[in-house]
C-alpha cells in the first residue's frame, strides 16, 4: 500500500477520532522511544501540603501508608485523626520507589491553579496565568497524544478532577500546535456522580415505578454530552465506539450511585472523603479502561487554611486513598508490573501560621508568595523493580516542572517534543 492509500484509509477508519499531523520531519508519526512502562498516573496530591507534615514528620507520621517510620502522632493531632483500615500493602509506597524530598515550586505565584498548571504542563508560571482560558502551553495528555507512534485516542488519557472549578481548562491548551485535537478526557467524579438527580430529572429517587424513568433520563442526559462530536466538559474527539463505552461505563456508575451502591465502598470505619472518593472513581475508570496516562487530584488538605488539626486528618486520609490506588493498579490486569506512579502535592504551606486556631489550639496555614516553605514539596516515583529503584531517598534539588519530561521518558516521547521544558527527567528514579 503506498503512502497516499495508508493515509486515506487510516483517516477513513478512525471515524470522528483526530487525524494524526504530519510533523515538520516529515513523518506521519513520532518515533516510538524506548518505553520505561506503558501506563503513567500522576497523583497531584493537592490543596498544599507542607513538609513538615509530610516528609519530615513533625507531627510523627502522618502518612503510615506512603512513608516509612512508626514516628507515633502528637497527642493532641492524634485525636483528630480518623481511624483508616490497615494498609492493602505489603510494605509502604516508598519502598516500592524512590523519594524525592527536596522539590520545588520554584517560579510562579504560590496558588492552586498556578501549581496545578505548572505540574500539568511542565512550565512556569506567572500572575498573568488566565482563569477563564485554557493555558498557552501545551499539557502533559496533549504531548502526550501528539508525540506517540501512532497517535493515541483520547480513551487513553483522562484527567479526573476533584471540581469542575477552573481544573477542566487543564485538559488542552490554547497552544496553536496543539490543543483539542490531542486534548484528555476530563471528569470530575464527585460532583459529576454526586448530580443531585432529583433537582436536575424532576424526579424524585424513590424504589417506585418512577426509578425506570428517572434512570432513563439520566442515561440520555449523559448520552447527550457524549453522542456529540465533543465529550463531557472538554471538547475532546472520541470515537463513537469509544462514547459508547464511556456513557455505558458511566451510566453504570451513577445507577450504582443512586441506588446506594457506591455507599463507602472502601468501608472505611467512618466515611470517605472526597479524596477517597475521587480516588475511588479513577480506581474504577482504570480497571474499565487501562488508560496509558491518568492525572487525579486530591484537595481536602487545603482546609488547613481553616484548621490545622484536620489538615491532618485529610492528609492522613489521602495517605490510604493512594496506597489504595497503588494495590488497585497492582490488582488490574494490562495495568500491573507496567505502570508508574508518581505522587507531588502541586504546592507546600507556610512555615508562619495564620490567627485562625482550631479545637487543638493549633493555628491554620496559608500558602504566600513570601514563604519559601510554600515553594518546597516532596515528589514519589513508585513502579515496578528493575524499573525504578526500590526503597530510595534522593535529597538532590528538583522541580516540579520536572515531573512532565519524567513523563514524557516513560512512555517514550521525550525525544519529539517540540517545545521547549524548563524541567529535567528525574533520572535517578529509574534503574
Amino acid at each position: 500500500m503506498d503512502r497516499r492509500s495508508f493515509i486515506k484509509k487510516s483517516a477513513l477508519g478512525a471515524a470522528s477520532i483526530a487525524v494524526p499531523t504530519i510533523l515538520p520531519s516529515g513523518r506521519l508519526f513520532a518515533a516510538t522511544g524506548s518505553r520505561r512502562a506503558n501506563h503513567v498516573v500522576f497523583c497531584l496530591f493537592s490543596g498544599g501540603v507542607r513538609n513538615l507534615e509530610s516528609v519530615l514528620k513533625n507531627e510523627g507520621n502522618l502518612m503510615p501508608h506512603m512513608l516509612k517510620g512508626n514516628s507515633s502522632i502528637s497527642s493532641d493531632i492524634a485525636g483528630s485523626i480518623d481511624a483508616m483500615p490497615s494498609s492493602p500493602l505489603s510494605k509502604t509506597l516508598q519502598e516500592y520507589g524512590t523519594l524525592f524530598t527536596n522539590i520545588k515550586f520554584s517560579d510562579g505565584p504560590t496558588g492552586h491553579f498556578n501549581g496545578h498548571t505548572s505540574a500539568i504542563t511542565g512550565q512556569h508560571t506567572n500572575s498573568n496565568l488566565s482563569l477563564r482560558t485554557n493555558p498557552p502551553m501545551p499539557t502533559v495528555f496533549e504531548l502526550y497524544r501528539k508525540h506517540n507512534s501512532p497517535v493515541h485516542a483520547a480513551r487513553n488519557a483522562w484527567w479526573i478532577s476533584h471540581s469542575n472549578n477552573l481544573y477542566p481548562l487543564l485538559n488542552h491548551s490554547s497552544h496553536p500546535d496543539y490543543g483539542l485535537n490531542y486534548a484528555a478526557n476530563q471528569i470530575a467524579p464527585n460532583p459529576f456522580f454526586g448530580w443531585d438527580v432529583s433537582t436536575n430529572l424532576r424526579h424524585e429517587l424513590e424504589f417506585t415505578d418512577q426509578k425506570a424513568s428517572t434512570i432513563k433520563d439520566l442515561q440520555a442526559y449523559m448520552d447527550s454530552n457524549f453522542k456529540k462530536t465533543y465529550s463531557l466538559n472538554s471538547g475532546v474527539i472520541n470515537s463513537a465506539d469509544d462514547r459508547e463505552e464511556m456513557v455505558a461505563w458511566m451510566t453504570e456508575m451513577q445507577n450504582k450511585r443512586v441506588t446506594g451502591q457506591l455507599n463507602n465502598p472502601w468501608s472505611i470505619p467512618s466515611w470517605m472523603s472526597g479524596d477517597q472518593y475521587n480516588v475511588f472513581f479513577a480506581e474504577e475508570l482504570i480497571k474499565k479502561f487501562q488508560p496509558e496516562l491518568t492525572v487525579v487530584n486530591l484537595f481536602n488538605v487545603d482546609v488547613a487554611h481553616e484548621n490545622f488539626s484536620e489538615y491532618c486528618n485529610a492528609l492522613n486520609r489521602a495517605d490510604y486513598a493512594v496506597a489504595h490506588l497503588w494495590d488497585t493498579i497492582q490488582s488490574t490486569p494490562g495495568m500491573k508490573d507496567d505502570t508508574v506512579l508518581i505522587v507531588m502535592p502541586e504546592i507546600g504551606r507556610n512555615l508562619n501560621a495564620n490567627s485562625i486556631i482550631d479545637q487543638n489550639g493549633r493555628a491554620a496555614l496559608d500558602h504566600t508568595n513570601g514563604d519559601p516553605m510554600a515553594r518546597d514539596v516532596f515528589c514519589m516515583v513508585i513502579g515496578p523493580d528493575g524499573v525504578v529503584n526500590q526503597d530510595s531517598v534522593n535529597t538532590d534539588l528538583g522541580a516540579t516542572v520536572d515531573v512532565v519530561p519524567t513523563i514524557a521518558d516513560i512512555l517514550g516521547f521525550r525525544q519529539d517534543i517540540d517545545v521547549s521544558l524548563p524541567g529535567n527527567v528525574l533520572q535517578s528514579a529509574f534503574s
